[in-house]
């Protein structure tokens, strides 16, 4: 599944994009989360829940999805 993930801040942390998605229910969960489970970052490996994801940024899940970061634009 791919899916573009908009934000309307300059970032959202890696956390927050998991409860947001659903993947987790809460910060504790992201963090056994991202400790059992292999998490990409822009190709690279990442289990910190507080990473910041900008605009550009790709998170890939294995078996979950890849999601897309963007700035949600102005109309």
């Amino acid at each position: 599944m791919k899916k573009t993930v908009f934000i309307s801040t300059p970032y959202i942390t890696l956390g927050q994009m998991l409860k947001e998605e659903t993947i987790v229910g809460s910060g504790g969960q992201a963090k056994w989360y991202l400790r059992e489970h292999t998490v990409m970052l822009n190709d690279e490996p990442e289990n910190r829940r507080g990473k910041k994801l900008y605009d550009g940024d790709n998170v890939t899940i294995p078996d979950v999805g890849m999601f897309f970061i963007r700035t949600k634009q102005d109309d």
